[in-house]
């Protein structure tokens, strides 16, 4: 199988929720973990994943409250986020990996990375920044979105998740994420961990990301040893469907001929 499915999957139990994952491509292909973003499930990669099956075993997971994953009543957090996706690694008996995450999977990706850094491998982290600060721009833009807006905004997307989650509660689901992003706390962004990275490193943005400006992630490759870093003209924060040919042609020779380290 080449794309995820929502219907291939398994579950595992972990602490207060249910959080789904897919398993597919080359079983026999070095392990590619895909953390998708927010408010998105890991279908949202199946233009990647077509791409990489042949060659990749990939582990797609739904972030709790996303997707196929239920909520449970523990906060949201970036922190939260790599507890259940490490959980399912070691529930897979998965010790040596390589990630790819988008956003929030970005940032949860960067997270792992600096704190479990000898198991893994390479890094691809697209659109996703180690930091946010208190006077950051967009906090009042984040902290304002709710579920009227969203819905307005992405209606197939909000219809999907009631269709398929378990447990559907989009209102409490907006609240979680809006508090997942305007968190500033330990238990949040990484920041200054991310200089105990040692993953060899490929940062990807779209030029007109909105979201994730140039400098923040001109600053995150100069404390990522050894990091390169892609931004992409004419893209915005979902860079991977904006320019998929130039972003898969620079990722997958990234992935399949730039990374060296073993675990």
């Amino acid at each position: 199988m080449t794309t995820f499915t929502h219907s291939s999957g398994h579950y595992l139990s972990v602490d207060d929720a249910e959080i789904y994952f897919e398993i597919i491509g080359n079983p026999k292909g070095s392990p590619l973990l895909l953390l998708h973003g927010g408010l998105g499930n890991l279908t949202d990669f199946n233009g990647i994943a077509a791409q990489l099956a042949s060659e990749f075993r990939l582990i797609g997971v739904d972030f709790r409250g996303h997707g196929k994953s239920t909520l449970g009543k523990s906060r949201l957090t970036y922190q939260r986020h790599q507890a259940d996706v490490e959980a399912i690694l070691a529930h897979l008996n998965i010790d040596c990996f390589s990630i790819l995450g988008f956003s929030d999977g970005g940032i949860t990706a960067l997270r792992m990375a600096a704190e479990t850094p000898a198991r893994i491998k390479g890094l691809v982290a697209v659109a996703a920044q180690s930091q946010m600060e208190a006077d950051d721009p967009i906090l009042p833009m984040l902290s304002g979105v709710t579920a009227e807006f969203w819905e307005a905004k992405f209606p197939d997307a909000v219809s999907y998740y009631r269709e398929n989650n378990p447990e559907p509660d989009f209102d409490a689901l907006i609240k979680s994420v809006v508090s997942l992003w305007t968190n500033i706390k330990h238990s949040a962004y990484p920041g200054s961990l991310i200089k105990q990275i040692t993953a060899q490193t490929l940062l990807v943005r779209g030029d007109e990301d909105h979201l994730c400006s140039l400098k923040c992630i001109a600053e995150l490759r100069d404390q990522i040893k050894g990091s390169v870093f892609l931004n992409i003209p004419y893209a915005g924060h979902e860079v991977y469907k904006d320019s998929p040919v130039l972003f898969m042609k620079v990722v997958h020779d990234f992935l399949t001929h730039q990374i060296t380290k073993t675990c």
